[in-house]
């Protein structure tokens, strides 16, 4: 096995200020947010550890001070890389500042503010025989308004909270869209173009190497939940909730801890 070989690496975006979240943001930074008692790094780096991912690099920003305190205190720095990137420095270029250092040839990008539970280990594995340089990880959104299902012109159903898979777009009718979860499996080869100055990294890096590399998505069964803004934090830790994320969370947290990992 070659030294590369030995190396799963994962990069876990963690650097953003997440705004959205209004007065807990101020305190602490996103990702140190608490879902069952526990920090959303935690779990990150907990069910990637679980997928065999070993190597693991977080660009930091905003409050990282803390960050670094909760790697030190909870996973001893590890096969944990912590780099400064600053506090408002875009994501183009907080991934430029960090990508020398990714140690396997093919790596999983994330942001660091889900909390999710899926076969990554299958779909690394399939990435790398398939010799894929992108495979986008897609999973269903959930429409918050009504939805009238109809079928052959016929009306069957209305629900609320009803979850797409993918959409149709109206001008490219035989174009399915799924919804990007914001994390990818990648090959060093998709950085080869120079992305730092970029404005906005996904918009502008992505379509590139569509257009240039073997790509895929995947649509793994499991679950993922984003903490985007306070409903997401109170979806993910109240039991009284109507989405069933809590209960998924509650089980994951479980297999977790009877894990040695």
């Amino acid at each position: 096995m070659s030294e590369k070989q030995k190396f799963r690496t994962a990069i876990i975006l963690c650097g953003g200020k997440g705004t959205r979240l209004g007065a807990l943001s101020k305190k602490i930074p996103k990702t140190l947010i608490k879902i069952h008692n526990e920090r959303i790094l935690w779990f990150i780096i907990k069910i990637l550890k679980k997928n065999k991912f070993n190597h693991f690099i977080l660009p930091i920003g905003y409050k990282g001070k803390q960050i670094k305190k909760f790697i030190k205190r909870t996973f001893n720095n590890e096969n944990i890389e912590i780099f400064n990137t600053g506090s408002n420095t875009s994501i183009s270029s907080r991934i430029h500042k960090v990508k020398k250092y990714i140690k396997s040839d093919d790596f999983l990008l994330l942001n660091g503010d889900a909390v999710f539970n899926f076969n990554l280990d299958k779909i690394y594995k399939n990435h790398v025989k398939n010799k894929t340089k992108m495979t986008f990880i897609s999973f269903g959104f959930m429409a918050i308004f009504g939805t009238v299902g109809v079928r052959k012109g016929k009306v069957l159903d209305f629900r609320r909270n009803f979850t797409f898979d993918f959409v149709k777009s109206k001008d490219k009718k035989s174009l399915k869209a799924y919804v990007y979860s914001g994390m990818s499996i990648m090959n060093k080869i998709t950085f080869s173009k120079n992305f730092k100055n970029y404005d906005n990294f996904e918009k502008k890096l992505y379509p590139w190497i569509i257009e240039n590399f073997k790509c895929n998505v995947e649509t793994p069964s499991g679950f993922f939940h984003a903490i985007d803004n306070m409903k997401d934090v109170s979806v993910a830790n109240s039991p009284y909730s109507e989405d069933s994320k809590y209960l998924q969370i509650k089980r994951l947290k479980k297999l977790i801890n009877s894990t040695k990992n």
